[in-house]
């Protein structure tokens, strides 16, 4: 048994988590998989709040709740019916589909969910049919848009060839992409729109002219040249928020780090030939650099999916572009000359719906990375009158899409817990009980080794004088009286409000912990643009703003490449280089830990949220510190301990940290427990994945007969196909760059 050092004063304000509470959400959940007798409807009309009601509608598995005055809308509950008809298998007709586009994203996300099986079990002339009617029946150019997007997904043909040709030059872009995408099931219907002269038929952007290589050319053939696949199995691993190479700015984090070591790490395990990470690029990025495919590293590619956005799409914005990636997925895993085995899938949004009915399409074995999130805290945001009902709606949603995941999933694998498990996923996820021998297993997280960065030295070093010019104005302040150098400390983050920065300032000020330490923090984009950011930076200058003493004390810097963050923590963790650090993460919670796990690995003894999976390897008094980050005067409190802990205590935490992580938390042990799960559910023969494929019409059919058993993928010198090199353009040269 671990034990905390005897000089470190220990919290004890942790031993009662909420998990271990009564949750009425989880009892749902629960009972709803259980089929366990419920209680009446009249439990939730005694204390009527949105959170209860729609609990109560999507849970009961026998019939909706009574009408009755309350603050859920009837949209609400229809979509609660929907999500719980969804669940169980069991499909509202393709008339009832069509009809419930027109009720908003979410309940359009779950209808897009269940038409695959509407469509099996009532046939697809009646699919094709409903859709007619809801094109003959409405002019609005999202809702057409929609339904030629609902007919695409199952490869229908609701309306004759003119038809759709008119709609395919519709000024509205949606709609006119929807049919393009559409006519690419109308075997040779694209031709007559390329040579059309009609507004409409000529792309005007990157994005339109992608599209239009994409469909001119069907087949996709396989590369000529290129770089053989060693034996083994084809990975794809998706990352569709944010960049992959740029963690701390915007959307990007801690899984764009994790996922590019990963990915090298993976591409050289015996059992895989490659990995591909998939990634979108809006419409500026594609102007900037066409090229679908870059080679990162010896058998690892960045595969980017084009986005019609015209800035980086958010995750509740996936909705929107939910059939278009798919589609683009199919196409574009379709054409690298032979199958991609296995796909995996991280966050339950909308996107990461859109994959998994690309593995369907395709005949790849799906894996998710399950979390319970934002299930652990559903009661708690929103079981109390006053919640926000938009923050309840957007939470209900991702709850369902999780379990849209799971269903599909052929394996649903955990991120390891304060047990070191994957157990409190069946506490969340109980459809899980039965599907495996216990919980499901949760492989380990890690991080690559450091490797110095070329020319980080003139980087760090200007970055270390930004924090010793405050400490020299202190102390040019400070009188005859020389004080102590104050402690750094130091939180490295995506400006997002889950990541609590401005909480951090706040609590920092509150508590006085200013007054002895300089608090340094690195993470947003330099330019600023990004409007989440610019709001958490204001209401970080806020929080110091009525204390002028704590305003100089306040280090603000950019978003750093990886290698370079954890340079500045090696240099901050040094004691010969002057400084006392120590590493603060405020997150409301955090499921591993990334950058609190690269702290440990630099030797700085390191602070981090209760909440979450982090306690799976950190231990309060023994190798860090855990702290209640759950409000500002908690997160206070956690600070001023951070502070007090006495240098020889810091120094044994922080060894024991760095001894842990080096010996126990690396990407290659990740890679090499997750080749096991791959290859495990990966299908054994081509001809059973050319039978998953076979109901597909058209590119996707073909792109499924295509592949071969020893395939190759280009190189990054242009070779392969031409939409992955991207559609020619007179006005500028080719991209060639290899860089991800």
């Amino acid at each position: 048994m671990k034990r905390p050092d005897p000089a470190v004063p220990v919290d004890r304000t942790f031993r009662s988590r909420p998990s271990e509470r009564p949750d009425p959400f989880v009892a749902a959940r629960a009972a709803y998989w259980k089929r366990a007798p419920r209680p009446s409807p009249g439990r939730y009309a005694a204390a009527p709040n949105l959170f209860a009601e729609l609990v109560g509608a999507e849970y009961r598995h026998d019939q909706a709740p009574a009408a009755r005055p309350g603050a859920a809308t009837s949209a609400d509950l229809v979509l609660a019916g929907l999500r719980r008809r969804v669940r169980a298998g069991d499909p509202p007709t393709p008339e009832i589909c069509v009809r419930l586009l027109a009720d908003g994203d979410h309940t359009r996300g779950a209808v897009f969910d269940a038409w695959p099986e509407a469509v099996r079990r009532h046939g697809r002339e009646r699919a094709a049919a409903a859709v007619r009617r809801g094109l003959h029946g409405t002019r609005t150019p999202h809702l057409v848009a929609t339904l030629l997007d609902l007919a695409a997904a199952e490869s229908l043909a609701p309306v004759a060839r003119p038809e759709l040709l008119r709609l395919a030059h519709a000024p509205e872009r949606a709609v006119r992409h929807a049919a393009w995408r559409l006519l690419a099931g109308y075997d040779g219907s694209f031709l007559p729109l390329r040579a059309a002269a009609t507004p409409g038929a000529r792309p005007v952007d990157a994005y339109e002219r992608l599209l239009h290589e994409a469909l001119r050319n069907p087949a996709f053939p396989g590369a000529p040249q290129g770089t053989e696949l060693r034996p083994g199995i084809l990975v794809a691993q998706s990352m569709l928020m944010g960049h992959l190479d740029r963690p701390g700015e915007g959307l990007s984090g801690g899984l764009g780090v994790l996922l590019g070591a990963l990915g090298d790490a993976l591409a050289q395990t015996d059992r895989v030939a490659g990995v591909l990470t998939v990634v979108t690029a809006c419409v500026p990025e594609l102007e900037a650099d066409p090229t679908l495919l870059h080679r990162r590293d010896p058998g690892h590619w960045v595969l980017r999916l084009p986005v019609d956005s015209a800035r980086q799409v958010r995750p509740d914005e996936l909705g929107r572009h939910r059939e278009a990636l798919a589609w683009w997925a199919t196409r574009l895993l379709g054409s690298l000359g032979r199958p991609v085995d296995v796909l995996h899938v991280r966050y339950a949004d909308d996107g990461s719906l859109a994959l998994a009915e690309a593995a369907r399409r395709s005949g790849a074995a799906l894996v998710f990375t399950a979390a319970p999130d934002p299930h652990r805290q559903m009661t708690e945001r929103h079981g109390t009158p006053g919640t926000d009902a938009d923050a309840l709606r957007d939470d209900l949603h991702r709850v369902f899409v999780a379990d849209r995941l799971v269903d599909r999933a052929d394996r649903v694998v955990g991120i390891a817990g304060p047990g070191g498990g994957a157990d409190e996923l069946l506490r969340h996820f109980p459809q899980l009980a039965g599907r495996t021998e216990g919980a499901p297993d949760a492989p380990p997280e890690g991080i690559p080794p450091y490797r110095p960065p070329l020319g980080a030295v003139r980087r760090i070093d200007s970055l270390v004088e930004a924090v010793e010019a405050v400490e020299a104005r202190l102390h040019a302040t400070a009188g005859p009286v020389r004080p102590r150098t104050p402690t750094v400390l130091l939180t490295v983050g995506r400006l997002h409000p889950v990541k609590q920065q401005d909480v951090l300032v706040r609590a920092w000020v509150e508590s006085g912990a200013f007054r002895e330490s300089v608090l340094v923090c690195v993470g947003g984009s330099p330019s600023g643009d990004d409007p989440a950011e610019r709001a958490m930076r204001t209401r970080m200058e806020q929080a110091v703003a009525a204390c002028p003493q704590a305003a100089q004390r306040l280090v603000l810097l950019p978003a750093l490449a990886n290698a370079d963050v954890r340079t500045l923590e090696r240099r901050l963790a040094d004691p010969s280089n002057g400084f006392r650090t120590r590493y603060v993460c405020p997150s409301a919670k955090e499921e591993f830990g990334l950058a609190v796990l690269e702290a440990m690995e630099a030797g700085l003894l390191v602070a981090a949220p209760v909440r979450g999976g982090v306690p799976h390897y950190l231990t309060d008094g023994h190798n860090g510190l855990l702290i209640d980050t759950s409000s500002a005067r908690t997160l206070g409190e956690g600070l001023v301990r951070l502070l007090r802990v006495a240098d020889g205590a810091a120094a044994s935490m922080a060894r024991r940290a760095q001894d842990l992580v080096r010996s126990t938390y690396s990407s290659n042990a990740m890679a090499q427990a997750l080749a096991g799960h791959y290859t495990a559910v990966a299908p054994s023969t081509r001809t059973g994945r050319k039978a998953a494929a076979s109901s597909r019409k058209g590119s996707v059919r073909r792109a499924a007969r295509a592949g071969r058993q020893n395939a190759m993928l280009p190189d990054p010198d242009g070779s392969g196909p031409s939409v992955l090199r991207g559609p020619s353009r007179p006005s500028r040269p080719r991209t060639t760059s290899s860089s991800g």
